[in-house]
């Protein structure tokens, strides 16, 4: 029965922060940052959400993190108003890897079907 909780409360997180991100940061550095999934430690006390960016660009990617671990306290301050649980989890933003991952595989199988092509 926990892991549905869980489960709900991961979705919320991700739900929230969105909307947090969108409406209450107010930092040029976090535009165009899109929350891709939330992972919630069983006990609900720890929280990492899983983010992606449009660029990959190494300056751009560490400009996005250093921005985001800045409004993590005005964050977990509004996700506390919003969320009713009875302590805000810790937050950790992690790059979501996969999404870079799956646009590289992309333009690889572009280019392989090119050189078929030609």
């Amino acid at each position: 029965m926990p892991n549905y909780r869980v489960g709900r409360v991961s979705q919320e997180i991700q739900k929230e922060v969105t909307d947090i991100l969108r409406k209450r940061v107010r930092d040029p550095r976090v535009e165009g940052v899109t929350v891709t999934g939330v992972d919630v430690t069983g006990d609900l006390q720890q929280a990492t959400i899983y983010y992606s960016t449009l660029s990959d660009d190494k300056d751009s990617v560490n400009q996005t993190q250093t921005g985001l671990e800045k409004a993590t306290g005005l964050i977990r301050k509004e996700l506390g108003n919003r969320l009713s649980l009875y302590k805000t989890p810790e937050l950790t933003f992690a790059r979501d890897e996969s999404v870079a991952y799956g646009s590289k595989i992309d333009q690889l199988l572009n280019k392989i079907k090119e050189e078929q092509d030609e």
